[in-house]
This record gives C-alpha cells, sequence and structure tokens, in this order.
C-alpha cells in the first residue's frame, strides 16, 4: 500500500501492512490519518463521555496493569456495589456539564445473578435521562448479555488490551478467547462494542499492530476504540514500566483511526499525563472522543473545566446530542428516581 492511499473500510489488514503504516514518516501518517478522519467525522467535534466506577477494588482477574486487582496490594479502597440512586444522580451530573454518553465499570470477573437486577435498573434509569449508557462488568454469558440489551444498553465496553501473543504475559485469569466470545454476544446482541488497548506494557511494535488487526479484521468494527496509555500505579507489577514515546502514541491513534475509519477513536486513560499540545495532535491524528470528568475508574483525568478551555483553544465543540423538551427532561429525571427509590433497591451485600 502507498504512502498516499485511502484505505476503504476492511476486514482483512495483515501484519506487514500495518507495520507499514506505523513506519510512514510522522507527517505522511497524519495527514493520511486526517484525510480518513475528514471522510467520515467532522473534525472539530468530539464525543464525550464520563465514566463511573460502580464497584471499586477486590477483582478476582490478575491484569498486571490494573490497580483495582485482588492481586495487587495498591492501597486503594474496596467499595460494594454503588446504589442505584447514587449512579444515577452521577449520570444526571454528567449531563449537566455535557457529556452524551455514561459509562459504568465494575471489577468484576463477571456479574453474579445477584448482582444482574441492580446492574439492568442502572441501565433503565440511565436511559431515562436522555444518556447513552455504556457498562463494563468483565466477561458475560450469552443470557447476561440478552438481558442488557433488552434493558436498553447502547454500548459494552470489553478490551484485548493487547495482541494474542503478548496477552499471557499481562493477564492469567482469563483467555482471550473467553474476550472475543464476550464480544460476539455483545454484537449478536445487537448492541455496539467498546474495545481498545493499552500502550505501554512492554509490548513490541507488532504487539500494537496485532491488537489493532484484532480489533479491525472483526466482523463489524467496533463503535467505540479506546487507545489507552499505560496509569502505572504503585503496587502493581508494570508500575516501573517505560514511558511510551509521546510520538509513538499519536501513531497508534492514527493506524486506528486509518484502519477503522468509521469508530470513534478515544483519548482515554492517561490523558492526565498529556500536555496540551499532545492532546492537539491526538485529535488532528483522529481521535474524537474523551472521558470527561475527574477521575477514570481510579486514576485520575483532567478536569471538565480544562478540557472545555483545551476545546474552545482548538476550535472544538463536543458532539452534540439529541435535545429533549426540558420539562419532560426533567419528568423522565424525576420518574426514574422515583421507580428506584421505591423498589428499594439498594444493594447491600458484602464483597
Amino acid at each position: 500500500m502507498s504512502a498516499t492511499q485511502t484505505p476503504a473500510l476492511r476486514h482483512d489488514w495483515s501484519l506487514p501492512e500495518v507495520r507499514a503504516l506505523f513506519e510512514l514518516p510522522f507527517n505522511d501518517l497524519l495527514f493520511q490519518a486526517q484525510t480518513v478522519h475528514r471522510g467520515h467525522f467532522d473534525p472539530n467535534r468530539v464525543q464525550v463521555s464520563t465514566l463511573l466506577s460502580i464497584k471499586t477494588g477486590a477483582c478476582p482477574e490478575d491484569c498486571k496493569y490494573c490497580p483495582q486487582s485482588g492481586h495487587y496490594n495498591t492501597g486503594l479502597d474496596k467499595e460494594k456495589l454503588m446504589e442505584v440512586e447514587k449512579v444515577l444522580k452521577a449520570a444526571a451530573d454528567a449531563k449537566a456539564i455535557g457529556s452524551t454518553r455514561f459509562c459504568m465499570g465494575a471489577a468484576w470477573k463477571h456479574p453474579s445473578d445477584k448482582d444482574m437486577p441492580y446492574v439492568l435498573k442502572m441501565v433503565e434509569g440511565v436511559k431515562a435521562l436522555g444518556l447513552e449508557t455504556c457498562m463494563t462488568l468483565g466477561r458475560l454469558t450469552e443470557g447476561q448479555t440478552r438481558a442488557l440489551a433488552e434493558a436498553g444498553l447502547d454500548y459494552y465496553n470489553h478490551n484485548l488490551d493487547t495482541s494474542p501473543e503478548f496477552y499471557g504475559n499481562i493477564i492469567t485469569t482469563r483467555t482471550y478467547a473467553e474476550r472475543l466470545q464476550t464480544l460476539a454476544y455483545v454484537r449478536d446482541a445487537g448492541m455496539k462494542i467498546c474495545s481498545g488497548g493499552i500502550l505501554g506494557m512492554g509490548e513490541s511494535l507488532d504487539d500494537r499492530a496485532g491488537l489493532l488487526i484484532q480489533l479491525a479484521n472483526l466482523p463489524e468494527h467496533p463503535e467505540s476504540v479506546p487507545i489507552n496509555m499505560l496509569v502505572k500505579v504503585k503496587g502493581t507489577p508494570l508500575a516501573e514500566e517505560q514511558d511510551v514515546d509521546p510520538f509513538d502514541f499519536i501513531r497508534m491513534l492514527a493506524v486506528a483511526r486509518i484502519m477503522m475509519p468509521k469508530s470513534h477513536v478515544r483519548l482515554s486513560a492517561g490523558r492526565e499525563q498529556m500536555n496540551e499540545q499532545m492532546q492537539a495532535l491526538a485529535f488532528f491524528a483522529g481521535a474524537n472522543s474523551i472521558f470527561y470528568g475527574e477521575k477514570l475508574l481510579t486514576t485520575g483525568n483532567p478536569q471538565a473545566d480544562k478540557d472545555m478551555l483545551l476545546f474552545k483553544r482548538l476550535g472544538i465543540q463536543p458532539e452534540a446530542r439529541e435535545e429533549h423538551d426540558d420539562e419532560v427532561h426533567q419528568a423522565a429525571i424525576e420518574q426514574a428516581l422515583v421507580e428506584q427509590r421505591d423498589s428499594q433497591l439498594f444493594y447491600n451485600a458484602a464483597l
């Protein structure tokens, strides 16, 4: 493939092709990525999401990057599953500051039958507020996936993290095949997929390319592709890994944009460590989604007002959401809160 060729939507990427993209001169790569981006998106609009940890810590998985793993001592306070009403209050606050999608994450290997009714009520309540809904709960069964879809869940996040070849160096408690199976269940149930990975875990360039190949060669591209930069947390096995070169990170975003032209590419974890110039380059490379607010699960995230100031300086606007009549919207909020109080769906079980 030549340096100037713009690839069509495809699902048959090979490693030599993707390596060739990574090895392009930086300016050529960004030009190609920006050209692809403008063919499918408004280049001055960025989708804004808020992420809430609805259950924190004590996860049985051994993901070496994660402070929520019960295998490592990171000083993180363990928390039970949040009460439904508190989740809905957080969602209403997120909408008030401009988010269009509300993402809920639980530190589980998989949700239990006991947890599912509360999770489904959260989805229904957040939908009633007029927000898009997203959850990340770990591995799902086919039945759980259908239940989430029926409750109105729009997106399910389940990251592949890295290439199949490098995966075993990072996680041993869940297989790559299990992750792909969960993504297949999500797609079959009619929901949208949010799936990406992490840079900075000691992976090679081929591993970065391999991750993107796995995502782009799915039968349908994920609608959302979060690209994370490792946030090094003391107590995790990856706490002393070398920093990711900023230009290498931008290259990853650009190649993701070229390979998955219609997907939202999310500038995700690690943004707290990026200066404004690096974030501006990320948007030029094709990133068009961010998490918004003070925390990204358990690690810091730039303050919302700083994000809006940067957007203003760059001439970027948050991606518009469908607006609702104010009175109808307020009634939906109040009705959702009343329903949760009346049903007394408060989760008090022990971890």
